[in-house]
């Protein structure tokens, strides 16, 4: 029992990589730009809501500072999923770069190599993708077999796409296979959930903008109830206060389930 809680609270630990220099894409560092914009954020939209709700200073500042504390912990968890989507939409770009190489006779040092050009021109020097294709290069310059550098990646990416490629790629390669087909196969695959997923965002875009509208609206009934000189609306009595809670309480259960079922993953 004691071995089992010690293991719950083991810490993880980030993958450094073949070559000891890899990014672990399962973390998020947050920088300190990052950690003013989720507090900035968090305490804004606390003390707008709870200064609409009980005309407070006092209780607006509080609960700011109070979501200010706790946003960057979810501020983190958009970063962090923005980064993976903007990864595999630079992993699609790479599959294309191979199969170009691949399709001009290159070998896969070659194309490896040739694709560090290509993503630099695409997305600069500091891209993430630029770096894993070069980290992918140096290993190969120090005899590390193109299966363990294309695993590692996938191991670091948390991507399934590159993991599904890493697999595929090791299995055809050892087999002597089709390189430039399965390169070409794996490019298609994630252009179309690429493809279905823009087409979902589409579907559902109104849909987000209806939520945002209707969290956003029982602030503006308070405000004009307390203009209009709502007694309930304006007084902070116990029996209002709890109400009031309650209600903050249950518009931000709606806005957590609202987002829960337009987060359509594939």
């Amino acid at each position: 029992m004691v071995a089992k809680k010690k293991k719950q609270t083991e810490e993880y630990k980030e993958m450094q990589g073949l070559m000891g220099n890899g990014k672990d894409y399962h973390v998020y560092r947050m920088t300190k730009t990052d950690v003013l914009i989720a507090w900035a954020l968090g305490f804004i939209a606390a003390a707008v809501v709870l200064l609409a709700f009980f005309n407070s200073v006092v209780a607006a500042i509080a609960g700011g500072l109070i979501c200010a504390k706790l946003m960057p912990k979810y501020y983190c968890e958009f970063r962090k999923k923005r980064q993976l989507n903007q990864l595999r939409a630079q992993f699609k770009d790479l599959m294309e770069s191979l199969t170009s190489s691949y399709s001009a006779g290159q070998n896969t040092v070659e194309a490896f190599r040739d694709a560090v050009n290509d993503m630099v021109s695409i997305y600069g020097e500091e891209a993430d993708i630029v770096q894993e294709v070069r980290t992918i290069c140096t290993g190969l310059d120090n005899n590390i077999n193109i299966e363990e550098l294309l695993m590692d990646f996938a191991r670091r990416s948390n991507l399934d796409d590159v993991m599904s490629f890493a697999n595929v790629f090791e299995i055809c390669n050892r087999q002597g296979s089709d390189l430039k087909r399965i390169v070409s196969d794996t490019r298609e695959i994630i252009n179309d959930k690429i493809e279905v997923e823009m087409e979902i965002e589409t579907m559902i875009a109104s849909s987000k903008n209806e939520l945002n509208i209707m969290m956003v609206m029982p602030v503006i009934v308070v405000v004009m109830l307390r203009g209009l000189g709502s007694g309930m609306a304006g007084s902070n009595s116990a029996a209002s206060v709890v109400v009031k809670i309650i209600c903050i309480g249950i518009f931000a259960l709606a806005y957590v389930m609202g987002r829960k079922i337009i987060d359509i993953k594939i």
